[in-house]
């Protein structure tokens, strides 16, 4: 693990390339026709389809990314309760990071870390699974499991409520690993700031203004629309001076489908990140919506950024 995390840390520090991530894990396995679970969207797959998670991975690492994200974004027990699956919440982790871990070994020419996801959203709106207690247990008992598993970093995906976020964040900090913080933006009709991705009464800002103070190893903008981007890294930057990262969504979701409307063109991608390198980011990647194709544009432009 230390040899993993140690380039990784200095590449986001600034000492070579930026690094180039996946893209989007669960949406790949949509369009790789693994049928979506209405309570626990792409878990589910980690137990019907393992070959196909594990394929996914390996795509990505061919497509050029040198850092991988476990399919654990919707395994915390707060999601798979829920859905059924509350008793199977430490294999449905351990066989996550083990899929991404057999894709390195079978496909990577270069070094891959291997980031374990875990996010504060919950489908349920009961409060025994929707409450800051319920979802930092959970994400405490998942991000133990993906450690003890043989993930390099933690990585919180798609914070939006602050109350959630903090828990989670609260939960995971001081288990040993490097630790990516995630935010997600979205320009809301008739609100002139960025508001949280899904609630337009949540101010973004405020939002990343406290998750800073848990001083994370990379403040990720993910799971953000291409157009609100660059709006966000500027919000990060006025309270964030370390490295941060980019990885947006294309597309939108209707749980529990993704729907691939207006996809932005790989080369479209590329353009824009080019302007996210020139405004200092180090890492660069994608999310739901954004497959092997556009991480392969991503992995031309950091190549050419020499």
């Amino acid at each position: 693990m230390a040899s993993e995390v140690s380039w990784v840390e200095q590449r986001l520090c600034g000492n070579g390339l930026p690094i180039v991530i996946d893209g989007g894990m669960g949406t790949e396995l949509e369009k790789s026709g693994v049928p979506m679970d209405g309570k626990v969207w792409s878990a589910r797959a980690i137990l019907s389809h393992p070959q196909v998670v594990c394929q996914v991975h390996e795509r990505f690492i061919e497509a050029g990314a040198e850092v991988i994200i476990t399919n654990t974004f919707s395994t915390a027990r707060h999601m798979l309760e829920p859905g059924g699956l509350g008793h199977e919440v430490r294999k449905i982790n351990a066989k996550a990071v083990s899929l991404a871990q057999q894709a390195r070994d079978a496909v990577a020419q270069h070094p891959v870390a291997i980031v374990g996801s875990i996010c504060e959203w919950t489908h349920d709106d009961d409060p025994t699974w929707n409450s800051p207690d319920a979802v930092g247990r959970a994400a405490k008992e998942q991000a133990e499991i993906l450690a003890e598993s043989g993930v390099d970093i933690i990585a919180l995906e798609m914070c939006e409520r602050l109350e959630l976020s903090e828990a989670v964040a609260s939960a995971v900090t001081g288990l040993g690993l490097p630790v990516w913080i995630g935010v997600s933006a979205r320009a809301h009709k008739d609100h002139e700031s960025l508001s949280s991705f899904s609630y337009a009464d949540r101010d973004f800002e405020n939002l990343v203004k406290v998750l800073c103070k848990y001083s994370p190893a990379l403040m990720n903008v993910m799971h953000t629309a291409v157009p609100d981007v660059g709006a966000a890294i500027d919000v990060v930057k006025k309270y964030w001076n370390g490295p941060i990262g980019v990885y947006p969504e294309s597309g939108y979701f209707s749980m529990p489908n993704w729907n691939f409307v207006e996809i932005i063109e790989p080369a479209e991608l590329a353009e824009q990140a080019r302007q996210w390198l020139a405004n200092g980011v180090r890492l660069l990647g994608g999310c739901c919506g954004l497959g092997p194709g556009h991480i392969q544009a991503l992995r031309g432009v950091v190549s050419a950024n020499t």
